[in-house]
């Protein structure tokens, strides 16, 4: 009888657990039994394995083999687990040593002739590797680069089952024939899941860097509110609401946003990468996203397709694709009810739980959203003109798409007026370029980083009101006005906290210590949409 063990890695979400893989050998008639609650790709995994096995020149036992997936009350799901599988058949059938598969994490996928094709969610699988103390890990050598991001472990990149068998019996290594140059690899295609991101608006390689290219702030002509808006959601985290007839500008606004905010951080850019991983969006020549991702799903979008979800196991939605980043609504009052109001939570807490019955899965989604909306059906209702030939009524209802609760979760709500002739045709209407307000954006984002250094907070948003009411005040007497807004229903008392903590990026971006009435008084007029009597240019006049 004989007996062998490695490891592989099972994914919930973008959390994973450390599956014992065990093979056991008994004499009998040839059998192949696959036990660990795995699902209909695994179960195929019998087939893969043995073909795998056979052509990369090693005998496959005749005799009965059981397989088993520990601990057996976790689903096992996807075909990662193959290359495990493989070496610990050939261990228990001593063609490699078992003591040497024992603490090694293998993962990849295997295709009938042995080549090691790489699957989804490659970082995710080899940072609970590396958490649960695993120092050896194997998976393809296409994902060896995404899977060395982790740090403390030790990577073998594989292109084949021939290969990691010689590299375990200390055999030569044979060469395995490499594609054409110019000509697609055939085995990247593991790492992008075909349809998933025509849903959200969300494709492999979209970032802040392609919306960068050719995209840039001084290309905005007028706008002043709008781009001191953007400014001050991009320095603070505050989510932004653009309201104003088609062709005002909204969504050219929108696209420069990532541009605007800072590089992610080490940590932040390992979380948008097992995200992007688990949902086959990470570019193969680009293994960590360190730049705020972009995602901007359509109106037609399902409330799964928002937050996550989906048939079998829960795939993250454009939520959690924006984690880091920004997630743009155009045309706001078109989306579903039920799909806007399931962002509510996520705005809160950061993060979505999705229940299921085979478990709950839980995906980040701490994101800067941008919603977009034209203020009635037609698109050209206004204070100024009577162009809109909508009924009150019609109009009504179309503003009501938008929740009460929605709205109190949003900080920022400005009026994009239409850009004049005058406005085009004056030749120095470009305003301040992509690249000037990023650098006050940054600064602005140091200081606070500076004030909260002690405390789990890094942006004004993320600050709970009963610290900043407690720890953080404003000038004495700045807050009156706001107050008196509360008073007469104007604001509510999580309106009153986001009021603050707006000021408190006002401040940061003009270099005041403490928020003072001119600041609570922008902050108010960002908020509430009503003149304050305060400019509304931080920088350079527009």
């Amino acid at each position: 009888m004989g007996f062998a063990r490695t490891c592989s890695v099972a994914l919930v979400g973008v959390e994973g657990v450390v599956v014992e893989v065990q093979a056991d050998l008994e004499p009998g008639v040839a059998a192949f039994t696959l036990v660990g609650l795995p699902d209909k790709s695994l179960t195929e995994s019998r087939d893969r394995v043995r073909a795998a096995v056979v052509n990369s020149g090693a005998e496959w036992p005749q005799k009965k083999l059981t397989v088993g997936l520990s601990p057996a009350s976790v689903p096992k799901a996807g075909s990662g687990f193959d290359l495990a599988v493989a070496c610990a058949v050939l261990g228990a059938a001593e063609r490699i040593d078992p003591h040497v598969l024992a603490d090694i994490v293998m993962i990849g996928e295997l295709g009938l002739d042995g080549r090691v094709r790489p699957v989804r969610g490659i970082l995710p699988a080899v940072l609970a590797a590396a958490d649960a103390g695993y120092e050896q890990v194997v998976v393809p050598e296409c994902a060896a680069a995404e899977a060395s991001l982790v740090p403390g472990v030790s990577v073998l990149g594989i292109r084949s089952l021939r290969q990691l068998i010689a590299v375990l019996t200390d055999e030569p290594v044979p060469d395995e024939e490499q594609h054409e140059h110019g000509r697609p690899d055939p085995l990247l295609a593991g790492l992008r899941l075909p349809g998933t991101g025509a849903a959200t608006g969300m494709h492999s390689g979209m970032g802040a860097a392609q919306h960068d290219r050719g995209h840039d702030l001084a290309d905005v002509v007028g706008q002043r509110s709008a781009r001191t808006a953007l400014e001050v959601a991009a320095a603070g985290g505050h989510h932004l609401f653009l309201q104003g007839p088609p062709g005002a500008g909204k969504t050219m606004l929108a696209e420069r946003l990532p541009a605007v905010l800072p590089p992610l951080a080490r940590q932040e850019s390992l979380e948008v990468t097992a995200v992007h991983s688990v949902a086959g969006l990470l570019p193969p020549g680009k293994p960590l996203i360190d730049l705020a991702p972009y995602c901007a799903p359509h109106h037609s979008a399902t409330m799964q397709a928002l937050v996550g979800g989906g048939p079998g196991v829960a795939r993250p939605g454009a939520v959690s694709l924006a984690h880091r980043g920004v997630l743009f609504l155009d045309e706001t009052p078109e989306f579903s009810s039920h799909a806007l109001d399931a962002l509510r939570q996520p705005l809160e807490a950061g993060h979505v739980v999705i229940a299921r019955s085979a478990g709950v899965v839980r995906f980040p989604a701490k994101f800067l959203m941008v919603l977009a909306a034209n203020p009635c059906p037609c698109g050209r209702f206004s204070q100024r003109d009577t162009l809109c030939e909508c009924p009150p009524s019609s109009i009504r209802r179309y503003q009501a798409r938008l929740s009460g609760p929605l709205l109190d979760r949003v900080d920022l709500r400005v009026e994009v007026d239409p850009v004049t002739r005058a406005e085009l045709a004056q030749r120095d209407a470009r305003g301040e370029s992509t690249q000037t307000v990023a650098c006050r954006v940054r600064a602005a984002r140091e200081r606070a980083t500076t004030r909260l250094a002690d405390t789990p907070w890094r942006t004004n948003s993320e600050i709970p009101g009963r610290e900043l009411r407690s720890r953080w005040h404003a000038v004495p007497g700045a807050m009156d006005e706001a107050e008196r807004n509360l008073e007469r229903g104007v604001l509510t008392a999580r309106g009153l906290d986001r009021v603050l903590r707006v000021a408190w990026t006002v401040a940061d971006l003009v270099g005041h210590d403490r928020p003072d009435a001119s600041d609570v008084a922008l902050a108010l007029q960002l908020r509430t949409g009503v003149p304050r009597g305060v400019p509304m240019a931080l920088g350079a006049p527009a």
